[in-house]
C-alpha cells in the first residue's frame, strides 16, 4: 500500500474518534477536539491527492477509497448533527446528501465491475469542500446572528452543490451505462 493510500486509510481510522468526541462530553471542550480531528482528517484529503499526483502514485484503490473516505467522514458528521437538537442542519438535507453519496458509490461500484474507474469531478470536489467547511462551522457551533447566517448559507450551498454534483456526475457518465459497458 503506497503512502497516499495509507493517508486515506488514516482518514477512515480517525472517524470513530471524531464521532466519540462529537457525541460525548468526556472533556469540557469535546466539540473542539472533534473539530480538530475533523479538520486534520479533512486536510488528509488534500495531502493524499497531492502526494499521489506529485509522485505518480495514483492507484485504482486510491481513486475508489479516497472519495469513499470523504463520504464516510462527512456522513458521520451529518449523522451526528441530526442527533444534536439545537443543530440547524435539516434532516431532509442530511437525507439528500447521504443519498447522493450512496447513488455515486453504487454507480462507481457497477463501473468498477466493468473495469471502469470513475474519478471524482470538480463539482464533487467543490461539494466536498463546502460540506467540510459547513461541518466545521456546525461542530464549533459559535453563537451569534452573523455566524448563524453563515452556517445556513453553507448548509444550503452544500445541499445545492450535492444535487448539482450528482446531476453532473450522472450526465457525464450516463453514456457509459447506455453503451452497455456496465
Amino acid at each position: 500500500m503506497n503512502l497516499p493510500n495509507k493517508i486515506t486509510m488514516l482518514r477512515i481510522i480517525m472517524i470513530p474518534f471524531f464521532v466519540f468526541f462529537m457525541l460525548t462530553n468526556v472533556v469540557k471542550y469535546s466539540n473542539y477536539i472533534a473539530v480538530i480531528i475533523f479538520i486534520v482528517a479533512s486536510l488528509t484529503d488534500t495531502l493524499d491527492g497531492y502526494i499521489a499526483r506529485k509522485y505518480n502514485l495514483v492507484s485504482n484503490f486510491g481513486k475508489f477509497m479516497d472519495p469513499l473516505a470523504d463520504k464516510l467522514l462527512v456522513s458521520a458528521a451529518l449523522i451526528c448533527f441530526v442527533s444534536i437538537q439545537e443543530n440547524p442542519m435539516p434532516v431532509w438535507g442530511v437525507i439528500i446528501i447521504i443519498s447522493r453519496e450512496f447513488i455515486i458509490s453504487g454507480f462507481r461500484l457497477v463501473a468498477s465491475d466493468a473495469g471502469i474507474v470513475l474519478a471524482a469531478s470538480w463539482w464533487g470536489k467543490i461539494k466536498t469542500v463546502t460540506q467540510m467547511v459547513m461541518s466545521v462551522l456546525l461542530i464549533v457551533n459559535f453563537e451569534g446572528a452573523f455566524i448563524n447566517t453563515i452556517e445556513l448559507i453553507f448548509i444550503y450551498a452544500a445541499i445545492i452543490l450535492t444535487v448539482v454534483s450528482l446531476a453532473d456526475y450522472l450526465v457525464k457518465n450516463w453514456k457509459i451505462m447506455q453503451d452497455g459497458n456496465m
